[in-house]
């Protein structure tokens, strides 16, 4: 447990955030012609967040790894429509728009001259960095990104919740244990076993032939929990019906690892000590030239703006 702080933690689930800049800002290019729309809406979507919650810590976090081999070797179609090309001493190279993917390396500039914190972890997923972050943060937590995976990190006793993106930025949702119960019927602790369950062909995940949602969630209504479905599958008198059981078993290979894919890491060694968010530019030298020289002088002048409330 780290020692008690003030303040809120934001954790951004960054490239979520630039994926979704991308596609939803109109393209526009730097006074060199390399494409910039990424960057810019990124920098647009912290400073809104950061007017908007006021948090006193934020960590742009990152996929050092975005489909880390353990996973694939658990379960092997894990991410795999997503990979243009298998590395064997690299992470893969994951399908990715080219006006995107140099984009990266100037959204990294400009995060490192603000000051913003940006963490990874060799041979994970930004999500197991969100979910080491926000686990035992002495503080309330948001997480912000369009993924569902991370309803699992929802805690209403520990004021860990997700502003969730899907459907925008400006229209995201607030993402409390009883926003999953009411949507899914389950608690947030349960979602990782929902997920498992029911599957996501967006990560890769087959799930269990023949069980959607509503089969999934009263599964976990029942039985509490994944080992608590199992054990009703093995005892015979137990109360569960003759095609949940049979499917189940069927599944028996996939459900025997995919636990371990779908729960995010929550124990990374992670340096916790520079998160704080910076009340003015690290570098406002190097904003001023990257702004100048990527043509991003409106939206820098809106983050340092946010940052100096």
């Amino acid at each position: 447990m780290t020692s008690p702080q003030t303040g809120r933690l934001m954790l951004l689930d960054t490239a979520s955030m630039y994926f979704r800049a991308y596609f939803g800002v109109p393209p526009i290019s730097a006074p060199d012609g390399t494409p910039v729309n990424a960057v810019r809406g990124l920098m647009d979507f912290i400073s809104r967040l950061v007017t908007q919650y006021e948090p006193s810590h934020l960590v742009c976090c990152w996929d050092n790894d975005w489909r880390p081999q353990w996973r694939v070797d658990l379960v092997p179609s894990y991410k795999g429509h997503r990979v243009v090309e298998e590395v064997a001493t690299a992470p893969d190279v994951e399908v990715i728009e080219d006006d995107l993917q140099v984009q990266v390396p100037i959204i990294l500039e400009v995060l490192d001259a603000f000051g913003i914190a940006v963490i990874g972890h060799d041979g994970y997923e930004a999500d197991d960095v969100i979910g080491t972050l926000a686990t035992d943060a002495g503080q309330p937590v948001d997480i912000v990104t369009g993924d569902r995976d991370l309803f699992q990190l929802v805690d209403d006793d520990a004021d860990v919740r997700v502003l969730y993106i899907a459907r925008g930025v400006g229209n995201h949702e607030r993402i409390t244990n009883q926003w999953v119960v009411d949507k899914y019927g389950i608690d947030a602790r349960q979602y990782a076993d929902f997920a498992t369950l029911r599957g996501d062909a967006s990560d890769g995940l087959p799930g269990v032939k023949g069980v959607g949602e509503k089969t999934a969630a009263t599964l976990l209504q029942r039985f509490g929990d994944m080992a608590g479905i199992i054990a009703a599958v093995h005892d015979p008198a137990s109360d569960l019906g003759p095609g949940p059981r049979s499917k189940i078993k069927a599944a028996a290979d996939y459900l025997a690892v995919a636990p371990q894919v779908v729960a995010v890491a929550r124990d990374l060694p992670l340096d916790r000590s520079d998160l704080l968010l910076p009340l003015a530019p690290r570098d406002p030298a190097k904003v001023h030239e990257l702004a100048v020289r990527r043509g991003l002088e409106s939206p820098a002048e809106r983050l340092t703006a946010a940052l100096t409330r």
